[in-house]
């Protein structure tokens, strides 16, 4: 039996089996990756076309802060209920409900509410897509576990590589489809298309996978009881931090260096692309070493220092800067996510270490990006932002070091 903080073996010797045969593996791994290419479209279309939209319908300030940080709360308010309906209704199915909810609240966005404008579906849409993505979040971890226990790290790689790729497909495509069409709405409404055609493949297959049944005794222990997972969540919580500043204030960061804002968008798109890059190999990396101490302190200094150096580092060398923290931030987020599944022995475990590290993670660390904005409010410049993500960057390193341990959470 596991001893949780010591390092624990395998639950037997043999090499893990999966639970179904490879033409579903292939079919079941592929809609898990078309999923993760849906999950951020929300948060960078929005942002793409948000001057037009508040030009267009008058959108207040209060609407604009609501609609651009509901969703990320949301991220953590639904994420505990995800391992509970998965245990009710199976994992799959409740991956497939999810994607329904996530194609509804697309559709419903860009509506127009008779007698009362945009603003009130706009509201609905976005909350709607919050709570479908934030179960998606939780329950892609523990999937992977349960399905795929003989290729965690190809896996964790594939889906959170989609993940990334989501929020670049969202920013480099909602523009354009305006630019193209002359309305916001359907430059909104377009990525209703993709999350529909995911539900639509997934269909069949998530009805056809008997619903896993857990054995009593072997769901492991109380999660929000456990050190371990507590080391885990709080390394979530401070590469949060760092990736949703990111997301908001590079871009600012830059213009404020005197970088035109052109050339700042090639920077940023350059940066993400990176981001895509290590998220492809840092958990198949993970997954082979003996422990992920080193890998998880080496990233977690990579986009501290990275962030820091957009900001205080040599002009010339921007490119250089951005570089590494796109290849440190994807990397982080993607080891940060991996260690659901290396310090789990089962899927319902999984789940639950996924709800209580994403709900944590995203609601704490979404206060990351309200820091940077009181500090350059407060001081004029980002540099304080700097100071704060070296401290940051250190103490994900100190977390990543504990999680990085070989232990499992609970038996």
């Amino acid at each position: 039996m596991n001893v949780e903080g010591k390092t624990a073996p395998g639950e037997s010797s043999a090499a893990p089996v999966p639970r179904h045969g490879r033409t579903v593996l292939v079919l079941l791994g592929a809609c898990l990756v078309l999923v993760g290419l849906n999950l951020r479209t929300v948060f960078s279309s929005f942002s793409a076309v948000l001057p037009e939209l508040t030009a267009d319908i008058g959108l207040p300030g209060w609407a604009v802060v609501v609609l651009t940080t509901v969703p990320v709360t949301l991220l953590g308010v639904f994420a505990p209920l995800a391992p509970w309906l998965a245990r009710r209704f199976g994992a799959e199915r409740v991956l497939l409900g999810a994607m329904a909810l996530l194609t509804v609240g697309l559709v419903i966005r860009p509506s127009e509410l008779p007698g009362a404008g945009h603003l009130p579906t706009l509201l609905a849409g976005t909350a709607v897509c919050g709570a479908a993505i934030s179960v998606c979040n939780v329950l892609l971890p523990g999937v992977v576990k349960q399905d795929f226990p003989h290729r965690l790290g190809l896996m964790g790689g594939l889906y959170t590589t989609a993940i990334c790729a989501s929020a670049a497909l969202g920013a480099g495509f909602t523009y354009p489809v305006y630019a193209l069409t002359g309305q916001w709405t359907a430059a909104l409404w377009v990525w209703a298309v993709p999350a529909g055609v995911v539900l639509l493949l997934f269909l069949p297959l998530a009805l056809r996978i008997p619903r896993h049944r857990v054995v009593p005794g072997k769901v492991g222990t109380a999660v929000w009881r456990s050190p371990v997972a507590w080391q885990i969540t709080a390394f979530m919580v401070l590469q949060a931090m760092m990736s949703f500043s990111v997301f908001a204030w590079l871009a600012p960061i830059l213009r404020e260096r005197g970088i035109s804002g052109g050339t700042a968008g090639l920077i940023v798109s350059t940066s993400i692309a990176l981001q895509m890059l290590g998220s492809l190999f840092a958990p198949a990396l993970a997954a082979r070493c003996r422990d992920q101490r080193a890998i998880n302190v080496v990233v977690a200094l990579m986009t501290g220092s990275g962030f820091a150096l957009c900001i205080f580092g040599p002009l010339g060398l921007i490119w250089a800067w951005a570089a590494l923290l796109g290849l440190g931030q994807g990397s982080l987020t993607a080891v940060a996510l991996t260690m659901i599944t290396l310090r789990t022995r089962n899927g319902p475990t999984a789940a639950r270490l996924s709800g209580m590290m994403q709900g944590v993670g995203y609601g704490v660390g979404s206060t990351g990006t309200l820091m940077v904005g009181q500090l350059h409010q407060g001081t004029g410049s980002f540099a304080a932002a700097g100071v704060l993500f070296l401290v940051v960057g250190a103490l994900a390193a100190v977390f990543g070091y504990r999680a990085g341990i070989s232990r499992y959470v609970g038996g």
